[in-house]
């Protein structure tokens, strides 16, 4: 899969870590914003990339890739997707998928009529450790319970504290926990279990209105959902699934699902079937079949999952009192 990359960000260098060793993905162009050209230059030097751009309608319109991957700003996800989708152009979105429900719909619906696939860079969805889960559900007999927390200090949280606003706790941005960093735990719940009843955030809102952390309930039919998110503080990472026959934890931050422990019926094991070394790995190589093979299903199905977490995200959101000006748009 050829790719050409928008961004020059924290997102884009760990994508070009994990490219180099990967001969099935192959970075063609990287697109940045005219003031960042020599970050662009350095990165387009160091990973051998043959193209750069500083206009991203040129790189549209001659990149030569098969699809574009958007590791920008949170806030700027909608618009150049949509570009893209335009310019006839396979979209790799990075989390979160847009900043509203709205946006996110439009773009679904442009993605159909143009019969282009617009998938959502949501590594844990992938994993083997996760896909074992989603097929063992059952051996937990009723669902009883489940609990997540993805909590990390943020090295932009100092600086915040001082007064200083960078997008990841910009409202302006679509920035905070709950979009940054809780929005695993919410991929992570809705992959297993869809589209709860009810969503109610409540979060520890900042001097900006934006939320540092917080927690989602998430209530669905026979349990709760209990999702728990931090840029202000540390804690150590986990989720677990409960059922009346046992329990699956996974050991360390969701948004990796690097190991498992499993307990039914009163036996126990810890283990992973987790193989690639690099957390994109598995992600990019699904989204490559997925290309090639042009498996509209599962581009569909992920396009399904796409828009449900964006509606848990948005009534969370709104439920906790928190504003975008992409609400108003």
């Amino acid at each position: 899969m050829k790719v050409g990359i928008a961004g020059t960000g924290k997102i884009v260098r760990e994508f070009l870590n994990m490219q180099k060793d990967q001969e099935r993905i192959e970075v063609t162009a990287l697109v940045c914003r005219p003031q960042s050209e020599k970050t662009g230059r350095e990165l387009a030097e160091q990973y051998g990339i043959p193209a750069l751009y500083t206009d991203y309608e040129t790189f549209l319109k001659e990149a030569e890739m098969d699809a574009v991957y958007l590791g920008i700003v949170n806030q700027m996800h909608a618009f150049y997707a949509e570009k893209a989708l335009l310019a006839g152009r396979n979209v790799i979105n990075e989390k979160p998928f847009t900043s509203t429900v709205k946006e996110a719909e439009k773009l679904v619906r442009l993605a159909r009529e143009k019969h282009l696939f617009l998938l959502e860079a949501i590594t844990l969805l992938h994993f083997p450790n996760y896909h074992y889960i989603q097929e063992h559900l059952k051996d937990l007999g009723k669902i009883t319970m489940v609990q997540a927390n993805f909590s990390q200090y943020s090295s932009r949280y100092d600086k915040y504290l001082a007064g200083e606003v960078l997008p990841a706790f910009d409202p302006a941005a679509s920035g905070g926990s709950l979009m940054d960093i809780n929005i695993y735990n919410l991929h992570f719940t809705a992959g297993l279990f869809g589209m709860p009843e009810s969503v109610h955030y409540y979060p520890r809102i900042g001097f900006n209105g934006i939320d540092t952390s917080g927690t989602a309930v998430l209530e669905y039919p026979d349990f709760h959902a209990v999702l728990s998110g931090a840029k202000d503080s540390d804690s150590p990472g986990y989720a677990i699934v409960q059922g009346e026959k046992g329990y699956i934890k996974v050991n360390g931050i969701p948004s990796q699902v690097a190991e498992l422990t499993v307990r039914i019926n009163g036996e126990t094991r810890t283990f992973t079937e987790n193989r690639s070394a690099h957390r994109m790995v598995d992600e990019m190589l699904e989204f490559d079949r997925i290309l090639t093979e042009k498996d509209w299903e599962k581009a569909d199905r992920l396009l399904e999952h796409s828009l449900t977490v964006m509606k848990i995200l948005e009534t969370a959101r709104k439920s906790g009192g928190i504003h975008f000006p992409a609400d108003e748009a």
